[in-house]
């Protein structure tokens, strides 16, 4: 399906292909999509990032393209998600499946670019797969935006950070910065998740947390 402002492609790495959404010129981005997926608001963000000089590659893990956002939607989707083999949503310590497939994306786009590497945006359910992707050399600077997984249910899903132990030492050993955003009354993402993030990556992680307190305009 079409996505206005966009040219439809697709990338295929151990037999799974999936359409990629293309738009723009320069440094290469990945954008990972919420749920319920590419809706009108998350290809508006894609779009801002493109016109800012960036070429964006946003890859369609679930939904429809440019559909509304509706609470029947969303429900649909979460379901699609919670019994999908791809994806581990209550897993503090292990990365989702589909990881392995952006992994290979985003390879795929930086060979395609060139330059030091590319930039990686998770948003909400796919925010921490920014973190994963890091294990490649390829990914240059990661973007966790409200990471919601895993579940926030008990003490060590609040600071878990979706990823394996060995591919978090991955990752700090490469010194990439990384930015994280939260707002700070967001239940799917609690504080705990990012003093861990400040305990594991220190001064590389730069933590933009808005307060979303009832009456802050």
């Amino acid at each position: 399906m079409t996505l206005e402002g966009f040219r439809e492609d697709s990338f295929t790495h151990e037999g799974a292909t999936r359409p990629v959404y293309r738009r723009g010129s320069g440094p290469g981005v990945v954008v990972m999509h919420e749920i319920p997926g590419i809706h009108p608001g998350v290809a508006a963000f894609a779009a801002r990032v493109a016109d800012a000089g960036f070429s964006v590659a946003m890859p369609l893990m679930f939904g429809t393209p440019g559909k509304p956002v509706s609470t029947g939607y969303i429900l649909e989707q979460m379901l699609h998600v919670c019994i999908s083999r791809e994806f581990r949503l209550l897993a503090a310590r292990e990365s989702s499946p589909i990881t392995n497939w952006l992994r290979a994306l985003c390879r795929n786009l930086h060979a395609e670019l060139g330059g030091k590497g590319i930039g990686a945006i998770g948003m909400c359910l796919t925010g921490n797969f920014a973190l994963a992707l890091m294990v490649d050399e390829a990914v240059m600077a990661p973007v966790l935006s409200q990471p919601s997984l895993p579940f926030p249910f008990g003490k060590s899903r609040r600071a878990g950070l979706h990823v394996s132990d060995e591919d978090l030492a991955i990752a700090r050993r490469r010194n990439v910065p990384v930015l994280g955003l939260r707002f700070t009354q967001d239940r799917a993402c609690p504080g705990e998740r990012f003093d861990r993030l400040r305990a594991e990556f220190g001064d590389l992680f730069e933590a933009v947390e808005i307060d979303s307190s009832k009456g802050n305009a």
